[in-house]
């Protein structure tokens, strides 16, 4: 079925659009889980989650964490250990001496608005 003054709203050339809803289920999962998210129970877990994937992003900028130098266990598990120590003491300079551990990034589109 085609609209009379579709002309008027849109440039597409397509001639139907087809709308796809999430079976009833999904999206009653989708909705419970999102009101969830507004408790301050889940926001306390969360900054938890996010303070580790920090610790693990700094691993990863700063000693090549998910790379290994060696092969086998024995071998890769020292480094690993080794690797998060050093995390600990950049972590205690830092504190120590009350240097941020990174600054916020900035996007390249606010990079371009004008001060």
């Amino acid at each position: 079925m085609s609209c009379p003054v579709r002309s008027k709203h849109t440039r597409s050339t397509i001639e139907l659009r087809k709308l796809a809803l999430a079976p009833r289920e999904e999206h009653d999962a989708i909705r419970a889980r999102r009101q969830l998210q507004e408790t301050e129970q889940w926001r306390r877990h969360y900054a938890t989650r996010a303070g580790v994937e920090g610790t693990l992003a700094q691993g990863l900028r700063r000693c090549g964490l998910p790379r290994s130098r060696y092969i086998g266990l024995s071998k890769t598990c020292p480094q690993y250990v080794l690797t998060a120590a050093a995390l600990n003491l950049i972590r205690t300079d830092a504190w120590l001496t009350g240097t941020p551990l990174t600054s916020a990034r900035t996007s390249r589109l606010s990079r371009l608005r004008p001060a």
